[in-house]
This record gives structure tokens, C-alpha cells and sequence, in this order.
């Protein structure tokens, strides 16, 4: 019986050690995918989002830090790291509010560069290309309750975010990601371009 015991203690430090060490791999691997895609500068790049919960939507996207400007053929999201601004052509309407940190992930996919490091466990798995990285939130009353961001082995890119939230699972594909430098005007709506716009604060 105590060597049973024994047996069963070994075992369990060895798996927290690999749980541990994995974890850590994980880290590094977001950390280097967040340097790369967090540079100073900004960046562009093309996405596609395809949820269950929200519908579809493919288009283009400029980051710089915290902020970006989304561009659809429906609609264009402006977020400078506090006020999101939405104007949809089909209404002329500009809608001001202030998102979630979901909302910022569904039209943001490099969110996760902000947010990675704080309340979630993960761990990784990788293939010939890739590392996959699971996210899985400590809180599961957090907004966004699980991921998983398959980061390019060579370039540590992200290519591919998937993220559950309360209404299921949203898959966002990443490619044609280009380091840009970009003025921070970019990343706020400008009423003047837009002169016959109706703006809504919903703040």
C-alpha cells in the first residue's frame, strides 16, 4: 500500500512538473506572437470571421497596440483604446459605445495580445507547422471563457484565433499580416469624412 502511495505521489509532481513547463512553453510562444504583432508601429492584415452565435464576416484590419480600425464591405469600426465608433453604410449611422472585451475580440483578432497574460490557464500542443495554444479562463463568468491561437512556428504570427463565449464558438482565420507604421489618427472616426452621418452615443 505505501508503495502504491508512493508511486501515485511521483506520479502526480511529475505531471504538475510537465503541466508547469508546458504552461511556460505556452507563455513564451504568446509573448513572442505579442511582441511581433504589438510592434510600436502597427500592422495590417486580412481576416474572416465565421460564428454560429454572430454570423460571418471577412475583411481588413490596421492595429497599433490597443487600437484598431476594422473594415467590412458593411461597416467600419474605429477603437483608439477607450471609444469604439461603428458606421454602417446601409443606415449612415455612426453607433459610439464603449466594448467588451468580446466585442473587441470579434473584431479585433490580436486582442488576445492584451488580455493573454491575466486569468487564464494554458496549456499547448504542437504540429509539423504550428503551436496551438489553449486559453481557458480561471473566471467562467469572464466574457470570454476559452481559446485557442495557432501561432505560425517560424514567423510566431497568429494565424487562426477560436474563442467561446456565452452564445458558442467564433472562429477567426488571420492572414496577409504586414508590420506598418501607422498614424493614430487611423484609429479614430472622423465625423468631417462622414458629414451626413447620424452619430448615436449609446455610452
Amino acid at each position: 500500500m505505501r508503495k502504491i502511495a508512493l508511486t501515485f505521489i511521483t506520479l502526480t509532481i511529475a505531471l504538475l512538473t510537465c503541466s508547469a513547463q508546458n504552461s511556460k512553453q505556452a507563455l513564451a510562444v504568446l509573448d513572442k506572437a505579442a511582441a511581433k504583432v504589438g510592434r510600436a508601429g502597427g500592422a495590417s492584415a486580412t481576416f474572416k470571421v465565421t460564428s454560429s452565435a454572430y454570423g460571418n464576416a471577412y475583411g481588413s484590419i490596421a492595429i497599433k497596440g490597443n487600437k484598431f480600425r476594422a473594415t467590412t464591405p458593411e461597416a467600419t469600426v474605429w477603437y483608439n483604446g477607450k471609444t469604439q465608433w461603428s458606421y454602417m453604410s446601409s443606415t449612415n449611422e455612426v453607433n459610439v459605445s464603449t466594448p467588451t472585451e468580446a466585442q473587441q475580440m470579434s473584431l479585433n483578432p490580436y486582442k488576445f495580445i492584451t488580455i493573454y497574460r491575466n486569468g487564464f490557464d494554458m496549456t499547448m500542443t504542437t504540429s509539423k507547422s504550428a503551436y496551438v495554444v489553449h486559453l481557458k479562463a480561471q473566471n467562467q463568468r469572464r466574457t470570454i471563457k476559452e481559446m485557442y491561437i495557432t501561432v505560425n512556428k517560424t514567423s510566431y504570427i497568429p494565424t487562426q484565433i477560436k474563442m467561446r463565449q456565452a452564445k458558442g464558438w467564433s472562429t477567426i482565420t488571420i492572414s496577409n499580416f504586414k508590420a506598418k507604421n501607422l498614424s493614430d489618427n487611423l484609429f479614430v472616426f472622423n465625423k468631417k469624412n462622414y458629414p451626413n452621418a447620424e452619430v448615436i452615443d449609446l455610452r
